[in-house]
């Protein structure tokens, strides 16, 4: 192993350096988890920008949902990158995708809350 320094040290000191494309394939869903949380970012701050027709009330609402979104993708990103390369430093079963039914319901949520903004405009 390498004696430069990396960030988190944490997971660099246990385990084994597993295989880098695997390390570089987890990188890759990091990286898509960031993008979208910057894309749920952008959908939350231009909907509320843009003062569309939409109710006020609801077309908050639905910014809120978003940057919150936004924001817990972002969290999940790093926290599922480590969970991810600490299981393959151990050789271990990756973790499931805890996260992923929580978005689908925001999502689901800001989609209802726009039809409603739509239909009481």
């Amino acid at each position: 192993m390498s004696t430069r320094r990396r960030f988190p040290a944490s997971l660099y000191r246990d385990g084994v350096e597993p295989d880098a494309r695997f390390s570089l394939a987890n990188e890759r869903t990091f990286l898509a988890w960031i993008r979208t949380a910057l894309a749920l970012l952008a959908g939350g701050v231009a909907l509320e920008a843009l003062r569309l027709g939409l109710h006020p009330g609801l077309r908050l609402a639905a910014s809120l949902a978003l940057i919150l979104a936004a924001t817990v993708a972002a969290v999940r990103a790093w926290t599922g990158w480590l969970r991810n390369e600490r299981a393959l430093r151990a050789d271990a079963p990756l973790p499931s995708p805890a996260l992923i039914l929580p978005l689908v319901i925001a999502l689901v949520v800001v989609g209802i809350l726009l039809v409603l903004g739509v239909v009481l405009a």
